[in-house]
């Protein structure tokens, strides 16, 4: 995913599902080119490179 489309699903007012490997998870906070997410199933929170996190088809 790049870094304005992140930006762009985090400020929509919808919900956007996006995953990271296979999991579903909230985009919380971006910095630069990583993102703080958490993930929808149990909660965790992780920081990973935006570039890893897909939008769902």
């Amino acid at each position: 995913m790049l870094v304005d489309r992140a930006r762009e699903i985090m400020e929509s007012k919808g919900v956007i599902e996006v995953l990271y490997q296979c999991h579903s998870v909230w985009i919380e906070q971006i910095d630069q080119d990583s993102a703080h997410i958490r993930l929808l199933e149990d909660g965790r929170h992780l920081n990973v490179p935006i570039n890893i996190l897909a939008e769902a088809e």
